[in-house]
């Protein structure tokens, strides 16, 4: 009778999560995959094909946007691992007491505004008119207003600043753990910096450092915010492709087949991570 409870007990407790990812995930998924091989030959007509991928490789902006988006998420997730690590190693290591907090709440409280907002704080300091424009004039390094925003630059700068909490937080609570005696031990062994980071910190910290890196990067490809409103006419992201064929043209057949795309190259490259570091899913998870 026990059993039977405790059973009923943990489906009820799983039943919300269970009811997100079936309702929400899955299901919109497997809808989105079969739209992608619809083939509308007229507005009461639907056939099935693969034409919608054919229009894809065919199609070289498509294609070279969708590689584009993959090359610099991977670039910003790079970037924000080198800015978040530091930042993690000194809450998890250096910082004591009260200071750990008060470090750990800085980089928190950013996110307590929305990714809309966040963003257009870095337009108003980047714009023509905006705080650093007006520095470098007054520092004299520039003879007139410089606008910063509408390029890759800005775009790279927006995305990892949007990305970087969530790297800091798994290399915090990975670093957090690390014995301090493997790296007096590095260090009694004859190890510089280096080699103890090499061998001892990073390891310890893979766990923590893949995690980030794939929340980061599956942030960061499927961000729209951001590309849109800081990137410029040469900052094209693979969302805008998606959106433009949902809501612009609609042609859902086409959208649906660029975001089953979309999901593929996260999926494998993010599978791609995993064997190249040794990890696995579960334990990146937690």
């Amino acid at each position: 009778m026990n059993s039977s409870v405790s059973r009923f007990s943990l489906w009820l407790l799983l039943a919300p999560f269970l009811l997100w990812i079936v309702l929400l995930v899955l299901v919109p998924h497997l809808q989105m995959l079969r739209v992608s091989f619809q083939v509308r030959e007229s507005w009461d007509t639907l056939a099935w094909g693969l034409e919608q991928y054919q229009n894809f490789f065919s199609e070289s902006y498509y294609w070279r946007t969708f590689v584009r988006t993959g090359v610099m998420s991977l670039f910003t997730t790079f970037l924000t691992l080198l800015i978040a690590f530091p930042i993690a190693w000194y809450i998890a290591r250096l910082a004591h007491g009260r200071s750990k907090g008060i470090l750990f709440l800085a980089c928190l409280i950013p996110f307590w505004a929305s990714e809309l907002v966040r963003t257009y704080g870095w337009m108003i300091l980047l714009r023509e008119s905006g705080l650093f424009s007006s520095w470098l004039q007054a520092l004299g390094w520039v003879d007139g207003p410089v606008e910063m925003l509408y390029n890759d630059v800005a775009v790279i700068i927006g995305l990892v600043y949007n990305g970087l909490l969530f790297m800091v937080v798994p290399l915090v609570t990975t670093l957090d753990g690390m014995d301090e005696n493997l790296v007096e031990a590095g260090y009694d062994l004859g190890g510089g910096h280096g080699t103890v980071l090499r061998e001892v910190v990073i390891p310890w910290a893979m766990p923590g450092i893949v995690s980030g890196c794939i929340v980061v990067f599956m942030l960061t490809l499927g961000s729209y915010l951001t590309p849109i409103l800081m990137g410029g006419k040469d900052s094209a992201w693979f969302t805008q492709q998606i959106f433009t064929q949902f809501i612009t043209r609609f042609n859902w057949e086409q959208g649906a087949a660029l975001g089953v795309l979309l999901l593929v190259l996260s999926s494998l490259l993010v599978w791609l991570g995993l064997k190249l570091t040794g990890q696995s899913l579960r334990k990146v998870m937690g």
